[in-house]
């Protein structure tokens, strides 16, 4: 049987920009308390992109841009850089130096850095880099959470209903079981049992499980195994929130798969689930109505621009007209 894989980059990314308050709740409580929430945080991909597209700094794998405002009505720039990785790397407090005067530089506004490790090495963590020359001195220090830091707090994680003590279980339960499949399929299923009993609302169970299982990725005969015990366990709850909607997704990226080769037929399908979701939740079965025309769709670039404009659409007729004109680009 071959060893369960982890992918921390796409999970990540779609659970901190849905729960991006939540987040600062969990690791900066006190930055939570000076921003307002009131107005709605902008995510800012595409201009992080473009301050550090020229810049050879090694692997990114989850870096965000965030615009926020202050309780006093200030306008700033929050830097979210998660570095997900295995091993220490020698150049990341230099990294986060560089990206943060290079945002300041293009804005010329204030821009807080944080780090959330998820490495594997209990003493690796870089907070700052200075140099100096002759009389002149530089010195940037930044925050840093060690995701491993939280295995000792895991009662507590057990009792929150924040989204992000579940998201902080599965990344450490991916870790601890990156060698043992049949492990993470037992932690697996009782992280995802968890999500029926925390007391959260419908959409929340379907996003952290949709997180839980990009992250602890398992063997197709395991991953069989865990749909079947999870159908039956929604079937005795009479909670039929993930299975069969993320079940039909993947099936039709494997069908696709055939003709597109089975790994982008995968991330299809993955999208596809996602769509199907985020249709069913703002519009119920009316919503589902479009996924005939959507599924008709292989372009992952195409899907993905319909999984963000659900977010914002506020009817059916705006969803087909996200596709429609894509399609024509």
């Amino acid at each position: 049987m071959n060893q369960p894989q982890t992918e921390f980059d796409t999970p990540w990314k779609d659970i901190l920009q849905d729960y991006f308050a939540e987040f600062m709740l969990f690791f900066l409580p006190q930055a939570h308390e000076e921003i307002d929430w009131t107005r709605t945080p902008e995510f800012l991909d595409k201009e992080l992109q473009q301050v550090v597209r020229d810049a050879e700094l090694g692997r990114r794998l989850v870096d965000k841009l965030v615009k926020i405002y202050l309780k006093g009505g200030e306008e700033t720039w929050l830097l979210i850089h998660i570095e997900i990785q295995s091993q220490e790397d020698s150049n990341f407090a230099q990294r986060m130096f560089v990206y943060n005067y290079r945002i300041y530089d293009r804005y010329k506004r204030s821009v807080a850095s944080l780090a959330v490790l998820g490495d594997e090495q209990s003493n690796w963590r870089p907070n700052e880099f200075s140099y100096q020359l002759f009389d002149c001195e530089m010195h940037f220090k930044f925050p840093v959470v060690k995701l491993l830091d939280y295995q000792q707090q895991w009662l507590q994680l057990e009792a929150s209903n924040n989204p992000f003590a579940t998201v902080v279980m599965a990344h450490l339960q991916a870790l601890e079981t990156r060698t043992n499949a049949q492990e993470r399929l037992q932690s697996k299923l009782a992280l995802t049992k968890r999500l029926y009993s925390a007391g959260l609302e419908r959409k929340d169970v379907i996003n952290l499980y949709r997180f839980i299982d990009w992250m602890m990725t398992l063997p197709q005969e395991l991953q069989q195994e865990f749909e079947e015990t999870l159908s039956q366990y929604e079937e005795d709850r009479k909670m039929p929130y993930l299975s069969n909607i993320e079940r039909r997704g993947l099936e039709r990226g494997i069908e696709q798969g055939i003709e597109q080769g089975i790994e982008q037929g995968i991330a299809v399908g993955r999208l596809l689930g996602k769509i199907e979701m985020a249709l069913e939740l703002k519009f119920g079965d009316l919503g589902l109505n479009l996924m005939p025309e959507i599924s008709q769709i292989r372009d992952t670039a195409q899907l993905t621009a319909i999984k963000t404009a659900l977010k914002t659409v506020e009817t059916l007729e705006q969803v087909r007209s996200v596709y429609q004109s894509t399609a024509t680009e």
